[in-house]
């Protein structure tokens, strides 16, 4: 007669190795911030920032099924004080939209009044992924000494998603695309003299 031991056995063995080696588990999702700058000029406080991010499978099947995919930016500046809360100087939120087109087979990013086609799906995410000297705030006074600092939040706007997608995202790490971050804005550089 044989030992069924070894046939109950068998399960637990194989959630034991599953656990070891890391099957089932979803990879992370990252949005990395490869580059987040601020500099005051004529113009104002000018923002630069690029990120660095991959569309987990279902976000790039969701977008390739239609549905429209929308990135948002937000920057506030915001003069620190002692006595009372920080005082918000400017905020400023810059929002793209991608969208795929079956017809053409490309993709299309909008932002304002403004779109533009792309023929690769890296090229509409590095044209959404980054801006160069956005103005976050009217000029700084020169001799204006206060604490001022920077927050910023990148992100894949879920909310603009249709409703029925909308319930039960929020429980999946892929949907979850965002970075935030707070810097010190540098103080003007002296002038030179000549």
């Amino acid at each position: 007669m044989r030992s069924k031991t070894p046939a109950l056995l068998l399960p637990w063995f194989a959630v034991v190795l599953a656990l070891l080696f890391g099957l089932g588990a979803r990879p992370a999702v990252a949005l990395e911030l490869t580059r987040l700058t601020a500099e005051r000029a004529d113009q104002g406080v000018l923002l630069n920032f690029e990120t660095r991010f991959d569309l987990p499978a279902p976000v790039l099947d969701a977008l390739q099924k239609g549905v429209a995919l929308h990135f948002v930016a937000d920057a506030r500046l915001l003069r620190g004080r002692w006595y009372w809360r920080d005082q918000r100087v400017g905020q400023v939120t810059r929002s793209w939209r991608l969208s795929y087109q079956a017809l053409t087979f490309s993709y299309r990013v909008s932002q304002g009044g403004l779109s533009q086609s792309f023929t690769s799906l890296n090229d509409a995410l590095r044209s959404l992924q980054r801006a160069s000297r956005w103005r976050i705030a009217d000029p700084l006074a020169p001799d204006d000494d206060a604490h001022y600092y920077i927050e910023f939040s990148y992100r894949l706007d879920a909310s603009q998603l249709p409703r029925p997608m909308q319930i039960g995202i929020g429980s999946q790490p892929e949907w979850n695309l965002q970075v935030d971050h707070s810097f010190v804005l540098p103080p003007e550089p002296a002038p030179r003299r000549e």
